[in-house]
């Protein structure tokens, strides 16, 4: 948990069926001022926030490893294009693979709406004032989804660099998407994002004519923080790029059925 944002956990979970869920494990946070008494028991409540978290999102890696479920966390900061992106991967693939969504959103059904309009299952969690989903989450809204086996989950994250890298979903995979008018240094002043990210896709290439983005200085920052990042370089305006994903998307599902 964040030790600053004064983030909270408490959130609304909407179905289909417009069920509400209230968990009391959210956190506040308070400034000690010179307090270290104050400043221990926060610290000291951060693990165990931390440890709780770990805990569940060992029990849904449990449940996506035993169903052959390809879960990917989807992060990045607001406006990057992560829920257009799925859009167009959604479309462009239900013939070929099994998809289901969950959307993290502090407010409103809007995400969601649009992943049900390609016919996509989905599931909406308001955080309401927090800033990040957690394991707990993501348990009842797996319980609401049903996934079938050998699909695909996409965990839509709170747009957020900061606190999500903290909460494992237990997810197989975090997905770090950037666009290009956000500026190349993105990797260098949110590095826990990237460094614990596996894959980085750099969205909205078809606006470079247009913004002082410097794609191969992106890429080199970002591998400054994590060598073994993944990359793609996409549009979801001119589809460019797109295949890549898919295929890498593909190439994911039949390793893991192989496993």
């Amino acid at each position: 948990m964040c030790v600053t944002c004064g983030c909270s956990s408490h959130h609304t979970h909407s179905t289909d069926d417009h069920h509400h869920h209230h968990h009391g494990q959210g956190h506040s946070h308070s400034h000690s001022n010179g307090n270290h008494g104050v400043q221990d028991k926060l610290i000291n409540l951060e693990k165990d926030v931390l440890h709780e978290n770990a805990l569940l999102a060992q029990r849904n890696r449990g449940y996506f490893d035993a169903k052959n479920i390809l879960a990917l966390n989807l992060v990045s900061s607001p406006g990057s294009g992560k829920t257009m992106l799925l859009e167009c991967t959604l479309r462009d693939l239900k013939e070929e693979l099994s998809f289901y969504v969950i959307e993290g959103d502090q407010q409103t059904s809007l995400d969601a709406d649009r992943i049900k309009a390609t016919g996509t299952k989905a599931v909406q969690i308001n955080t309401g004032k927090g800033c990040h989903l957690d394991a707990h989450m993501v348990l009842h809204a797996i319980q609401d989804l049903k996934p079938e086996e050998n699909s695909i989950l996409f965990i839509e994250n709170v747009g957020n660099l900061v606190c999500p890298s903290m909460f494992d979903l237990g997810e197989n995979q975090r997905v770090v998407i950037m666009s290009v008018t956000e500026g190349d240094d993105k990797p260098i002043k949110y590095p826990d994002m990237f460094h614990t990210s596996e894959v980085c896709i750099i969205n909205k290439t078809d606006l470079l004519p247009y913004v002082p983005f410097d794609v191969d200085r992106a890429i080199e920052n970002a591998k400054k923080i994590n060598p073994k990042l993944q990359f793609f370089q996409i549009s979801c305006t001119t589809g460019e790029g797109l295949d890549g994903w898919y295929d890498w998307l593909k190439q994911q599902t039949t390793e893991l059925k192989s496993a």
